[in-house]
C-alpha cells in the first residue's frame, strides 16, 4: 500500500512509511495534547513535496495557524501565499454567527452537515486537515452521526485526498466515539502523569491503522521548537 509522510520521522517508521494514501485518519486528544501540531507537520511535509494541501479550520484563523507553524520550524507561509496551501477560514464564519442574548453572547456552530464539508475541498487537493471536526459532529444527532461520518469518509476519498480529521476528546466521547468506526485509522494523544518521574508527559497511541502492523504500546512525545519529537521504544529501535 502506498503511504504519505506524516511529517514526523519517528511516526513514519511506526506506521511503516506514513499514513495510507487516499484514506482518512482520525486524531483525537484533549486540549493541549498536540493535535493541531500533528496536522501542521503533515501539511508542511507534503507542501515541501509539492502536493496541493488544504486546511479547514474551525478554531483558529489562518494567521494563528501560520504563526504557530513558523515557531515550530514548519513555516507554511510561502505555500499559503502561493496558494499551494489553502486555509478555509471557518473560524471567522463561526464568530460571525454569535448572537446577542440578554445573558451575553451565545456562540453557534456552522449549520452544515458533515458530508457537505466536501464542498470546501478544492480541485486537486491531495492532503487535507479538518481541525476541529468536533465542531460539526456535535450538531448531528447520534442516530445520524455514523451515516454522516461514513458519507464524509467516502466523499473525501472520492476526491482523492489523504485526510486527517482532528477531533477534541470531549466531542469524541460525547458522540460515543462513533468516528472511530468510520475512519481507516486513528491516533490518540494523551497527557498524563508519569508516576515514576513525577511529572506530566504527552503520549501517543495508535488504536487502529488498517493494513499496518502496529504496536499497542504508547509512545512518549515532546513538543519542541522543531515540532513533535517521539521517543521510540526499545522494540522499535531493535527493529531498525
Amino acid at each position: 500500500m502506498d503511504r504519505v509522510s506524516t511529517g514526523i520521522e519517528e511516526l513514519d517508521r511506526k506506521l511503516i512509511g506514513g499514513y495510507p494514501v487516499n484514506k482518512v485518519i482520525l486524531v483525537t486528544g484533549i486540549a493541549g495534547s498536540g493535535k493541531t501540531i500533528f496536522g501542521i507537520h503533515f501539511i508542511h511535509k507534503n507542501c515541501l513535496e509539492g502536493k496541493k494541501c488544504l486546511i479547514i479550520a474551525t478554531e483558529e484563523t489562518p494567521d494563528d495557524i501560520l504563526y504557530q507553524a513558523k515557531i515550530l520550524g514548519q513555516d507554511l507561509t510561502p505555500y499559503y501565499e502561493s496558494r499551494q496551501l489553502i486555509i478555509e477560514n471557518m473560524f471567522e464564519n463561526r464568530s460571525e454567527m454569535i448572537e446577542q442574548t440578554r445573558y451575553g453572547f451565545k456562540p453557534e456552530s456552522p449549520d452544515i452537515e458533515l458530508p457537505n464539508l466536501v464542498n470546501l475541498i478544492h480541485e486537486g487537493t491531495e492532503c487535507l486537515v479538518i481541525d476541529n471536526i468536533g465542531t460539526f459532529a456535535l450538531r448531528v444527532s447520534t442516530k445520524k452521526l455514523r451515516d454522516q461520518f461514513d458519507g464524509l469518509n467516502y466523499l473525501v476519498r472520492k476526491k482523492g485526498c489523504t485526510a486527517l480529521l482532528i477531533m477534541d476528546e470531549a466531542a469524541h466521547n460525547l458522540t460515543h466515539q462513533l468516528a472511530e468506526y468510520s475512519v481507516y485509522g486513528s491516533i490518540r494523544l494523551l497527557v498524563k502523569e508519569n508516576s515514576y518521574l513525577g511529572k506530566m508527559e504527552r503520549y501517543l497511541s495508535v488504536p487502529k491503522m488498517r493494513s499496518t502492523p502496529i504496536s499497542p504500546e504508547m509512545s512518549v512525545f515532546e513538543i519542541t521548537s522543531e515540532g513533535i519529537k517521539i521517543q521510540e521504544s526499545e522494540g522499535e529501535n531493535l527493529a531498525k
